[in-house]
């Protein structure tokens, strides 16, 4: 067979963009579906943003109807990476992302929590620092736990990769906020009122030396009182608490992960509920979509493999955990079939 007729081959098989979007749709149904918890979270606010959406639409406010729309995208991200990166996310770290989006966008942006309550930007970007700061950190944690990428760092690395990592994001959207703001005429970067001011532009002399003015009350643009009761800052104010709240919430968590991976194994952490895992294979819903199989029928064959493989005491059988650890788990009879958790396994090998 030529090159060609081998290119030509394979484009064949190729499936169709439509088969692709209804096996990536039912693949990402069924991730949604996987935790209670967060399906429930899911499902409510999904409700929430559809109704704001309908109102929206009957007060003719078009671009909050679309400004919905993106919300409900960006609901299913997170069983999107899941699905087509393969990895696990764990319940308390989706349900805060969804959170998150709904707080910032519905909340945010369409009922104007930024303006009721003026604590709401600095406490999600606090949330956004945490957050950023947990995906950098899972990103080289699953890198440097991979087989096939020669990629080891040290906890204390990794923990500085993570901060990095987030205070990036955060630099990057502040990035926005002035384009958006410059480019286009929006007021992301929120101004604040401030009573005082230090600028050498105020210097007659032209010596570089800082001129303040204290207790403004009142500033008159081309003669017309701006009625603030202080000077207007444009937004510098506003960008600077974001990173210094961004700062707070990558620290936060790049602590977290050090003690998280200095001390993994030893006994179970709570910033383990933060740190994604790699799926296993009965978890894979895009592979089991694509093969036609059932979650239970990949369970039962990994059961058989590692039964036939260690052997372990009659009333604990062996079984591996997301991230690939063997580990022991109760009875069947005892334990729901979702239950894989356990303590870390020892001495099972044949």
């Amino acid at each position: 067979m030529t090159r060609k007729q081998s290119q030509q081959h394979d484009a064949q098989r190729k499936p169709s963009w439509r088969v692709r979007w209804k096996t990536m749709s039912r693949a990402v149904g069924m991730e949604i579906r996987e935790h209670k918890s967060s399906f429930a979270v899911y499902v409510v606010l999904r409700m929430l943003v559809l109704a704001m959406a309908i109102l929206q639409f009957f007060n003719g406010d078009y671009e909050n109807v679309f400004l919905c729309i993106l919300t409900l995208l960006l609901l299913l991200a997170p069983a999107f990476i899941q699905v087509q990166f393969r990895i696990e996310l764990p319940s308390v770290l989706e349900v805060i992302v969804l959170v998150f989006v709904f707080s910032a966008e519905i909340l945010g942006e369409i009922s104007s929590f930024y303006e009721i309550f003026p604590f709401w930007d600095t406490v999600l970007h606090t949330m956004n620092g945490f957050l950023a700061a947990a995906i950098g950190f899972s990103l080289v944690d699953l890198l440097n736990r991979s087989d096939r990428v020669k990629f080891e760092l040290s906890p204390l690395y990794l923990a500085i990769v993570s901060f990095c990592f987030s205070m990036t994001i955060g630099v990057i959207w502040e990035f926005f906020e002035f384009g958006m703001d410059q480019l286009f005429g929006f007021d992301m970067q929120k101004d604040a009122i401030v009573h005082s001011i230090s600028s050498v532009m105020l210097d007659p002399t032209h010596t570089n030396h800082a001129i303040r003015i204290n207790d403004i009350t009142q500033v008159t643009v081309n003669g017309q009182d701006l009625g603030l009761g202080g000077y207007l800052d444009i937004g510098l104010i506003d960008t600077m608490e974001d990173l210094v709240v961004n700062f707070i919430g990558a620290v936060v968590f790049s602590v977290f992960g050090f003690l998280y991976v200095k001390n993994r194994g030893k006994k179970d952490s709570i910033i383990s509920r933060f740190v994604p895992r790699r799926k296993s294979a009965d978890r894979d819903y895009l592979r089991l979509v694509i093969d036609g199989g059932s979650r239970e029928s990949h369970t039962n064959m990994r059961d058989t493999v590692i039964e036939q493989t260690f052997d372990c005491p009659d009333k604990l059988d062996a079984y591996f955990s997301d991230d690939n650890d063997m580990i022991y788990r109760r009875p069947k009879k005892e334990r729901r079939s979702h239950d894989w958790r356990g303590t870390e396994a020892a001495d099972c090998f044949v």
